[in-house]
């Protein structure tokens, strides 16, 4: 999923480790735990891919304090033997081969539809993706909720008697997002086919 935002990210424009850090961040949600230690190692493993490339730019702001050592350092070394007149910092562009990886990941039917976070991360970059493939990620998302809402439901049920009422009311709030979060998909499902001449 870092590969994925990183490639996202740096499709739209090239961007240093810090601000590549506050984007993912931004994009990620603050509870998502990118850190430096994270993000220096996956730019590492893509740029070795040739996934991206480093470019040196001028005046780099300073490393933050993370309390990581780990991290410090790799924002440290991703950044050293600055250009004469002025301190250097790595700039991260997607190449070519980073295009087609980010498509493939993009693309990837995920193991497990229960990942909120990565789905929701596919769809912020939803609209890089054809059509058909926009409306299958849409359409497995809905099928997995429905699982979800039945699961729910039948849990509440079989449970009535031992929940006590607030129990019982957070699982009935969780529902109700669950069926929300399924009418707004039959909504983008719906915009899809009606764009894609796929009506039915």
């Amino acid at each position: 999923m870092l590969e994925l935002a990183i490639l996202g990210l740096l499709k739209e424009q090239e961007l240093h480790g810090y601000e590549l850090k506050k984007r993912l961040t931004a994009a990620l949600g603050p509870f998502s735990s990118v850190s430096f230690g994270s993000l220096y190692p996956a730019l590492a493993r893509l740029e070795a891919a040739e996934a991206v490339k480093a470019v040196e730019a001028l005046e780099a702001p300073p490393i933050p304090m993370t309390g990581s050592m780990t991290g410090e350092a790799a924002a440290f070394r991703a950044r050293r033997e600055p250009k004469r007149g002025g301190r250097a910092r790595k700039v991260y562009g997607i190449t070519e081969r980073g295009e087609k990886l980010f498509e493939e990941l993009l693309e990837a039917d995920s193991s497990s539809g229960d990942d909120d976070r990565a789905f929701n991360l596919k769809l912020a970059f939803c609209r890089y993706l054809p059509p058909d493939a926009r409306l299958g990620l849409l359409e497995r998302r809905r099928a997995h909720l429905v699982e979800r809402l039945a699961r729910a439901k039948a849990s509440i049920k079989a449970g009535r008697e031992r929940m006590d009422a607030y129990t019982r009311s957070l699982m009935e709030h969780g529902t109700e997002a669950t069926e929300r979060d399924i009418s707004w998909l039959d909504t983008l499902i719906a915009t899809e086919r009606r764009q894609g001449g796929t009506e039915q």
